[in-house]
């Protein structure tokens, strides 16, 4: 195919899915505060939610995007080197995974996807977690209990309902629309484009309208559903289903992590009121492969790639950062110099974590004792002593 031929169809080589529309910069009723030039963008209905962000706090953010960023480039490293198994990339959705993480009060409760290592770290996961789930040394990786972040989910939108039962059980346990800052409380799911297509995302949306549930359906939609792009899963914008279900729908550009917090400040704040569900779509990109078993090549190419570099969430909050003053040269500095020695320091921990004793496999299943699982365990610990025996 010459040159040509890729130009006339943008960049998408003709006969192949020529025809699907460049997914733009997400229309005019997407919510920005950030240029991709890194130029603030005044915003009279939400502006008031960052109002209280220091600049400890700004460039705490930035601290944050660029450690989550480091920490997913590791575990794209670590499997491409045998050390875990698989790893789903998050390259590009920062913004939208720090933003909307702190966004959340410690009571909140936030059920992920099986990307949202962003969010792990703002709920104060240790970051190695993530990496030994997928090592397959650990059973989930962390206590849900102790982070109100529920353990990541495989199986493409069963979060969803999961979160929507939890949100019901906070409405009757009355920790909603008290007035009490402390104990009023929010549920967020975390799910992409490609699972709003599922069965269980629908009905978690039709369950969560007719219990008025205190929820945030926060949708990334890094415009890939594995191979799939975005147009063929819907002939309208994400956030416009949620009004078919009766609850508010909005867009937010999902690269620009002001936009993320302020937008889902002002959405957890309506649901921990009795104002819920409420349905963010963050507008993204998923910059790498959907895991490291997928090759992006096969179906996308390079020049939609190359577009969506330079709307770069660490960049351009980097540069706002300099513009304003809120940091210089030698922050930025510290920053890359933090962000490698936390990667020697997670990857050396990773690589030396023990593997767990096969015994281990039925412990947790149960929240009691259960027969069959003592019957099992049994029968190995047996098959083990054999081959002591015959030594």
């Amino acid at each position: 195919m010459s040159d040509t031929d890729v130009a006339a169809t943008g960049g998408i080589p003709a006969g192949l899915d020529a025809a699907r529309p460049d997914p733009g910069d997400g229309g005019p009723d997407m919510i920005q505060l950030l240029t991709p030039e890194g130029v603030r963008i005044p915003n009279s209905d939400y502006d008031r939610y960052l109002e209280d962000l220091t600049p400890d706090d700004l460039r705490g953010l930035y601290r944050d995007l660029v450690l989550v960023r480091r920490l997913d480039a590791e575990g794209w490293s670590l499997q491409r080197q045998g050390e875990l198994g698989l790893w789903p990339s998050l390259l590009g959705q920062e913004a939208a995974q720090v933003g909307s993480g702190r966004a959340l009060k410690p009571q909140d409760h936030c059920f992920p996807t099986y990307r949202e290592h962003g969010v792990a770290w703002c709920r104060g996961v240790d970051p190695l977690s993530p990496l030994l789930m997928w090592r397959g040394v650990t059973n989930g990786g962390w206590d849900p209990a102790e982070h109100n972040f529920h353990l990541y989910t495989i199986v493409i939108g069963s979060q969803a309902l999961h979160a929507t039962g939890y949100a019901m059980g906070v409405t009757k346990d009355g920790r909603v629309g008290t007035g009490d800052p402390e104990r009023d409380t929010a549920v967020i799911a975390y799910f992409g484009d490609g699972a709003s297509s599922q069965g269980d995302v629908n009905e978690a949306f039709v369950f969560a309208a007719s219990y008025n549930a205190p929820l945030v359906f926060f949708c990334q939609n890094n415009q890939w559903a594995i191979s799939e792009p975005v147009s063929r899963q819907t002939r309208i914008p994400l956030y416009q289903r949620a009004r078919g279900f009766g609850f508010p729908g909005v867009r937010v550009d999902g690269n620009d992590v002001l936009a993320c917090l302020a937008l889902t400040r002002h959405n957890l704040d309506e649901a921990r009121s009795g104002n819920g569900p409420l349905f963010i779509e963050a507008f993204t990109y998923r910059m790498g492969a959907h895991t490291t078993a997928d090759d992006p090549t096969k179906y996308r190419f390079s020049a939609e790639v190359e577009r969506w570099k330079h709307r770069d969430p660490i960049l351009r909050y980097k540069t706002w950062l300099a513009r304003e003053g809120h940091a210089d040269s030698a922050y930025f500095e510290q920053v890359d110099k933090e962000a490698d020695e936390f990667a020697a320091e997670l990857r050396q921990r990773c690589v030396t974590t023990p593997d767990p004793g096969g015994e281990t496999m039925w412990e947790h299943v149960y929240s009691q004792p259960h027969p069959v699982m003592e019957a099992e365990k049994a029968a190995y610990d047996d098959y083990i002593a054999s081959f002591e025996e015959e030594n």
